[in-house]
């Protein structure tokens, strides 16, 4: 085994280990933040074998990750907004999207999403052996470190549209960013850089959030209390993503 593909194994292992740490806290509601660290893990994997999705193994797990994501996603959403509303002085509001999300975990904890993952997991160390005898494992640093350049082409691209869409540009910030922490040896970006990415993407989700909300508040009545509130933060959140997109310009030039 090569030392990437070392690298590589260990620390999918380092992950189901949060992973299931995160479950635990989750099953047995020990503190809030569980839900948040799970998908956060879910993230950290997923960017580990992204750029690796040619490799059947790589590419069977980041999609069971996906998935667990995916439904995991509205659960977060409703956290969010239930201490955004607390925060708006709306405590029945607030009540009212935790106890969805209460009713939603067990849901989460006990599907197929959840099943699939930890049954690749469980399997991940013997697949690797059985992969490696069969000559059937190839995972390389420079497939990564291809996949980061195309990623920051389609960043520094997409930054220069003027009409570009807040959307994508958050999904594509999020990737790149997320796979340089998981690959830095490989991503070889600046540490300026992904400070700015960083920034970039608080700003844009702080936006996506009441983007969302103001969504919501279409067909759910209890949150219209708040939409003033949140047209003007909406606005005020565009500005500040904007700003940051800016200077993301400086660190992301077009080849």
């Amino acid at each position: 085994m090569s030392q990437f593909q070392q690298v590589l194994f260990e620390q999918v292992i380092v992950q189901q280990v949060r992973l299931y740490a995160c479950l635990a806290r989750l099953r047995e509601q020990t503190d809030a933040e569980a839900l948040h660290d799970l998908r956060i893990t879910l993230r950290r994997l997923r960017s580990l074998l992204r750029p690796l999705r040619r490799e059947p193994l790589c590419a069977a797990l980041e999609r069971a990750a996906a998935a667990l994501g995916q439904a995991s996603g509205p659960l977060r959403d409703l956290q969010v907004l239930a201490l955004e509303l607390e925060s708006r002085g709306l405590p029945g509001a607030a009540r009212a999207r935790r106890s969805q999300l209460a009713a939603g975990l067990p849901g989460l904890l006990g599907g197929l999403a959840l099943r699939r993952l930890t049954i690749l997991l469980d399997d991940w160390p013997e697949d690797c052996r059985q992969a490696r005898q069969t000559n059937e494992w190839r995972a390389r640093g420079r497939t990564v470190a291809r996949y980061m350049e195309r990623q920051t082409e389609a960043l520094a691209q997409a930054l220069r549209d003027p009409a570009h869409d807040r959307h994508r540009l958050r999904l594509l910030i999020k990737r790149l960013r997320y796979c340089a922490e998981a690959w830095p040896h490989q991503a070889g970006l600046a540490e300026e850089a992904l400070r700015a990415l960083r920034t970039a993407q608080g700003a844009l989700g702080d936006w996506h959030d009441h983007w969302q909300w103001l969504q919501r508040l279409q067909v759910e009545a209890d949150l219209r209390p708040c939409a003033a509130a949140w047209s003007e933060s909406l606005q005020l959140a565009e500005q500040a993503a904007d700003q940051a997109l800016q200077e993301l310009l400086a660190h992301f030039a077009l080849r």
